[in-house]
């Protein structure tokens, strides 16, 4: 091994970094693959902020989009821009924090949609929703995941909404796919959960995408790291997006097309705070395998105020999805630096592969 004194590693470090800030670096995680995934049947889901982002891409490209997975999550766009609201109306609602009504939020929904920055909503009509909520839920409670079913009910019809509640069930991703998941009612990091054998991927995509080969009895496919800092517009962490994210490819999939499903982490729940822990025990992988489904995990980063290499003032330090505007005002639209990242991305899995 080559040894560098004290006063070079001084020297080299800076220089070191600065090849790193280049996506084309050594440094770089390497592309996302073209695949020429199947786009016709596209799936989305997501966990406490990831319910809600789920909620929002499925609403903002609801021409795209065929179904969303909400795990604690609520209806689209309830904060509307306020972060008061989301964390005292959209999360535990009170008699003086109310969670907006049905109407209001469809007819803030439906504003956006005249103008051009979601998708009709009638779109939503042939869509599923697959939703969860736990009864020990003191993060997300139950009435707001209430509302969500009801402003689906404006569009879907009974058979479409399939919505599961489990008593025992705190705030996370509920996982028979984790060997150290924690009880069904613990509230800690990284909020990957056992409930008995209910299995919220499997459960989720079955309602989702219909009846399913059964789930792998371990994932064959292989998990790789991509770049993500070549879909977003401007730098990654302004929009608090990591520079690497991940993608679960079977086998099946390197070849022949294969549907593709978004899975949105939590707070607290990005591979910079708990490692692949949400990508390898969420539970999702093991169904891709012999269902021939590309999972996509897009991944956030903490933000508190400035960041390196940017004086952009982001607060996010629990390294959420943006509900509630912290990214700029178009977060909940197809303009929303996330969504439009996050879109890029599906749309790179569905190029034509590469010779």
């Amino acid at each position: 091994m080559v040894k560098i004194s004290p006063a070079r590693r001084k020297f080299a470090l800076p220089i070191l970094l600065a090849g790193c800030l280049s996506s084309q670096s050594p440094c770089a995680a390497p592309a996302l693959p073209a695949l020429g995934a199947d786009l016709s049947d596209l799936t989305v889901s997501g966990v406490s902020s990831g319910a809600y982002m789920a909620v929002q891409f499925q609403v903002a490209h609801s021409k795209l989009v065929r179904g969303a997975g909400v795990i604690a999550g609520g209806p689209y766009d309830c904060a509307d821009g306020s972060a008061v609201r989301a964390v005292t109306s959209c999360m535990s609602p009170s008699a003086s924090a109310p969670l907006p009504s049905v109407a209001e939020l469809r007819t803030h929904a439906e504003a956006l949609a005249r103008s051009n920055r979601i998708d009709p909503l009638e779109n939503l009509r042939d869509d599923r929703a697959w939703l969860f909520s736990g009864g020990r839920d003191e993060t997300v409670k139950t009435p707001v995941m209430d509302r969500l079913a009801a402003f689906y009910a404006e569009w879907l019809g009974p058979a479409a909404i399939r919505y599961i509640k489990l008593p025992d069930a705190a705030h996370a991703m509920i996982s028979v796919a984790d060997p150290q998941a924690d009880a069904c009612s613990s509230m800690q990091s990284p909020f990957i959960n056992r409930c008995g054998n209910f299995d919220a991927a499997g459960e989720m995509l079955g309602h989702l995408l219909g009846p399913l080969q059964a789930a792998s009895t371990s994932a064959r496919g292989e998990v790789l790291s991509f770049d993500q800092r070549p879909f977003v517009a401007d730098r990654a962490i302004d929009a608090s997006l990591a520079d690497e994210a991940y993608v679960y490819v079977p086998q099946a999939c390197r070849s022949a097309p294969c549907r593709v499903h978004v899975a949105f982490h939590g707070c607290r729940q990005s591979a910079e705070q708990i490692g692949r822990r949400f990508i390898d025990g969420a539970g999702y992988n093991a169904w891709a395998d012999n269902n021939r489904i590309i999972v996509l995990y897009p991944q956030t980063v903490p933000r508190r105020g400035v960041a390196f290499g940017s004086w952009k003032w982001v607060n996010n330090p629990f390294g959420c999805w943006d509900w509630w505007g912290y990214s700029g005002n178009a977060y909940p639209t197809r303009d929303g630096l996330q969504i439009k990242a996050v879109r890029a991305m599906v749309e790179r899995l569905a190029a034509p592969r590469q010779p």
